[in-house]
Order: structure tokens, then sequence, then C-alpha cells
């Protein structure tokens, strides 16, 4: 019989306490584990896990469950603001009112960086409380043995046997068998000792370890990041890359970097990483829905240019800024089109957003819709002329394809996954040259007859793929068939899938 796939979905129950909708990599998570779950209807190959982190294991939930609560994160009935207001409501009640210092700092920090962080933190909570009751444990055996003058009747018995700790280990533990792979498809590299019950897992219950690689931007531009992301991630990640039988990664450009670090390192590949090709849409998108508040704030159809994304120093919109007020200074400003940034507003971007303030937002060519919804995603893209993304540095380019797959023309970086992800289907610049920016720009807002004749080769040429595809690769990769052979890691004879354009997928 073949083994099982455990998926950790534990980090899209953490990312829920403190965002309004999902980002990116909770998004591709959960339609990976969506079209997993439904090729496995009997749960027969397919199981998900949650953690247990005060005893150092996992236990299981039902896929019903994870749907249910990603249902919430995306249901269209519901504003991000009263979504956010409800989950920190929901957290002060469960911590009692602490007001500590950390927790008030906490809420300073970018939602992407406070959810590890107060993972961090929780972790090392539990695991003092895990390590004084074993303390009190410890006494009370002492107590026990001193004042017994006959054998402990309960040696050689498993001294966590019946109880309520021991049945939450066994849940998992009692279930998993040798051969069965534990796979990280997500984020939770907030867990500080997940390296070690990997570890364990591996040796006791002879698990295999697969991970997903979105990126690794905290170890290769730790200038875009918080100091302490960087080191929680690259502690995380030095941990737990060698225990790795099989790395994924969702595309080329993260392949090699996740080699490149692992040389540095001094670590070895056991595998060389698969590429996962990421899927067209998401199944939220089919209930999404305009309310008259959504539709309000959103530009005229056919008058605006867009751009997809949180708002921070690596997306680049700086450059933006500098291409859109020089158009401005160069054209007359009926020939213009707005630009209309669309994302919440993130880190490290405080001069820019002070920037826009002070030039009065460009008298309103340029416009900032905040938390966007999947309903208000979906009618920008559909009315905009064109889209653009200048990012620096991604993982895989989620508004290259989105845009792609609403028969869009995208305007794109030519840095890192970008070119795979945009294909032959968009156009290039420099993210470092606003000069070489500003022409492409330029050139597509003067011929809106090629600009045209560029969205219906869009409509005509872009490949979806759907996210069975994606999760059959990962079904191969972790659970090859018997007799497939395997890609062994030979830096001399590098094995490559084939570069597939036109795909939806990250960040």
């Amino acid at each position: 019989m073949a083994g099982k796939i455990w998926v950790d979905v534990e980090d899209l129950f953490e990312y829920a306490r403190f965002n309004p909708r999902p980002s990116g990599i909770q998004r591709v998570e959960y339609e990976l584990c969506r079209a997993l779950a439904e090729n496995d209807p009997d749960g027969g190959s397919i199981g998900f896990l949650r953690h247990v982190p005060s005893k150092g294991t996992f236990r299981c939930v039902g896929w019903a469950e994870v749907s249910s609560l990603f249902a919430g994160l995306t249901d269209p009935g519901v504003r991000p603001a009263a979504r956010l207001a409800a989950v920190q409501r929901g957290i002060v009640a469960s911590q009692e009112g602490s007001r500590g210092p950390l927790k008030k700092l906490a809420y300073r920090l970018p939602p992407d960086f406070r959810f590890p962080l107060s993972q961090a933190v929780r972790h090392q909570v539990d695991a003092l409380r895990a390590a004084a009751a074993a303390g009190r444990a410890a006494l009370q055996g002492v107590r026990r043995r001193a004042a017994a003058a006959r054998p402990d009747p309960a040696a050689g018995r498993d001294p966590g046997q019946g109880t309520p700790q021991a049945a939450e280990r066994m849940d998992f533990e009692a279930q998993v068998q040798p051969g069965d792979v534990l796979a990280v498809l997500g984020s939770p590299w907030f867990h500080p000792e997940y390296g070690r019950i990997i570890s364990r897992l591996k040796r006791d219950k002879g698990v295999g370890f697969a991970l997903l690689i979105y990126d690794i931007i905290p170890l290769r531009r730790p200038e875009w990041c918080d100091a302490g992301l960087v080191r929680i991630f690259s502690e995380w990640l030095g941990a737990v890359l060698p225990l790795a039988d099989d790395v994924l990664t969702i595309s080329h450009a993260s392949a090699a970097d996740v080699e490149r670090f692992a040389a540095q390192r001094g670590q070895t590949l056991r595998r060389l990483p698969v590429v996962v090709p990421m899927g067209t849409g998401f199944s939220s998108e089919a209930s999404a829905v305009l309310d008259d508040a959504e539709a309000s704030r959103l530009p005229p159809a056919g008058s605006y240019a867009l751009i997809v994304s949180t708002i921070e120093a690596r997306k680049n919109h700086l450059l933006l800024f500098r291409v859109w007020r020089r158009l401005l200074d160069e054209m007359p400003p009926e020939a213009v089109p707005t630009l209309v940034f669309a994302g919440r507003i993130g880190w490290l971007v405080d001069d820019l957003m002070q920037q826009l303030r002070n030039a009065g937002f460009l008298e309103g060519k340029i416009v900032v819709i905040e938390n966007p919804s999947d309903g208000e995603l979906g009618q920008l893209y559909r009315g905009c002329l064109f889209t653009v993304f200048p990012s620096f540095y991604e993982g895989w380019g989620l508004p290259v394809t989105e845009s792609l797959s609403f028969g869009k023309p995208c305007i794109v970086s030519n840095s890192t996954s970008l070119p795979e992800a945009g294909g032959t289907l968009a156009r290039y610049f420099d993210p470092e040259n606003s000069t070489e920016a500003y022409q492409v720009i330029r050139d597509v807002i003067e011929h809106p007859a090629q600009l045209e004749a560029w969205e219906a080769q869009v409509v005509r040429e872009f490949r979806r793929v759907e996210w069975t595809e994606a999760a059959q690769v990962v079904r191969q990769a972790l659970l090859p068939p018997p007799g497939a052979p395997e890609a062994a890691a030979d830096p001399e004879k590098p094995v490559r899938a084939p570069v597939h354009h036109h795909r939806l997928g990250s960040f």
C-alpha cells in the first residue's frame, strides 16, 4: 500500500488570528490542500495536522475544519476591517486582558512579522508551562517512590498512557506509518522547535519530510525584511532543510536560490528541488461579489492602470510614483490613466506614503484602495487598461499571471522569477531603471491600438492551469509510483523540469 501524506496546516489557523484576508502563500497552500483532499475523498492517502506545541507533536484535523476556516477568511460578506477587529478581540479575550509591552509592540509590526512573532512567543510560553508541569510531575513521582516500600506498580508502563496528553499525542502518532510523508506546504517557520520534532518523527516513526519553499527573500534580500524575521526564518530553514527528503519550489528561480543557500551552508540536498506549477485562479473567486460600498470606491472602467500588491519597499511602488509624476510632466493630464494601488499598506513605505500625501496623490492620478476584497480585485482587473508589477524580488509573481488570467496585459519587472510567470505575454523592464520603465509604460499608453492587439493576444494564448495539476505534481513527488526513477542531486548534471509559462502562483 502506498504511504500517506500528512500536511501541516497550522499556519493557516494562526494566520487567520491576525490578518483579515489571505495572502498569496495562504491561498496557494489552501488550493493545493483542497485539490489533494478532493482527489482523496476517503482520506486514505491525505491527512491534515495541527500543532500540539507543548507536547512536541501534531494532532489530526479534518479537512472540513480547514475548509471552514478559509471560507471565513474569504467571505465576501465580511469587510476586512470588521474581520480583523473581531479576530483581535478574540485574541485579547483569550489572553485574559494581557497588556504587556511585547503585545503592544506586536500590534505595531507588519502583519507578516506579527504572526510569526506571536507564535514564537506562544511556543516559548507553552514550553515553559510544559517544563513546569514536568517538574511538578517529577517531584510528585519522587515523593511517591520515597513513600512506597514496594516497587511502583506502573513500572514499565508508558507514563503517559491513558492521560489526555497521551491521547492527544497518539491521535497522530498512532496512525502514522513508516513511509508516510509529513509535508509543509505553507509557512510554519514560526515554530522554534520544528527541526527537533521532525528529526524525532523521522527517527522513531520512519516518516519522510517534504518542504515547499515559496522564496527565501529574508536570506537573499534581508534589507526588505524585519531583522527579527530574518533571524527566525534563517534559523528555521537552516534546521529543517537538511531533514527534507523532498524539496518543492514554486519557480525555477526559487529552486536555484535554495540550491545556492544549501551550498553556502555546506548542506547537501537529498534530491533536486521539484518545481510545482501554480494553478490559475482561486476557488474563493467564484463567490466574490461587490456590495454598493465597494463598488463606489472603484474608478471607472477603462480609465486606469493597476498594481495589485501589498504596498511595501520590495514591491517598488516608488518607481511607479516617479514614472507617473514624469508622465504628468510630459503629457497632457487627460492622456495619462489613473494609477490604482490595490493592497494593504505594509512596511518600509512611510516615506513613500508621506510623499504621496505631500503631492496630493498627483492630483488624484494615484488612487490607493486598501485591503480590497476578492470581488473588488476581480472588478479592478476586468476594468483596467493594463497592469504593472515592478517588484525587485519574487518567488513567483501572482499579480502577473492573475492579470493574464483576466486577459489583461502586464508590464513587469525582469527580475528573479517574474519572466517565468509572464513568459512571452508580458513586457519587461529593469526594476532599477525608472527611465526604462517610463519608456515602456508611455509607449503602451500612447499606442492604444497596439494595446488592444496585445490584449487580444493574451486572451487567445493564455493557458489556464488547474490546481489538480499542481497537486498531482506534489503527490507524485512525495509518493512516487513503485519503480519510478528518483532525481539525485548531482551538481554536475542538474535535472530541471521544463519551464511552464503563464501560471498563477505566488505573491
